[in-house]
């Protein structure tokens, strides 16, 4: 708890994690209320759209994600060296 609170542990990592599983839902979920078409109906155009829907949201996700831990990877390592050096 100490490390919590002196901010040598980072919980943002964390939740940066439960994010990237709820955009994951949330592309799923758009994604296959497109393909539903609405009050159009199911259609081939449809499905390729929640299809993309799908696809291009999880890519989206993962490097919004990837990119925020990154930083956080970034602290960690200049922490070790600073520690390292001293």
């Amino acid at each position: 708890m100490k490390e919590f609170f002196l901010f040598n542990e980072m919980i943002t990592p964390r939740i940066i994690t439960f994010i990237y599983w709820l955009l994951l839902l949330a592309a799923l979920v758009g994604g296959l209320s497109v393909m539903a078409g609405g009050f159009g109906g199911f259609t081939f155009g449809s499905f390729l759209q929640g299809l993309a829907t799908m696809a291009f949201g999880a890519l989206g996700a993962r490097v919004w994600s990837e990119l925020l831990i990154v930083l956080f990877k970034i602290n960690d390592n200049l922490r070790a060296m600073a520690e390292r050096d001293t």
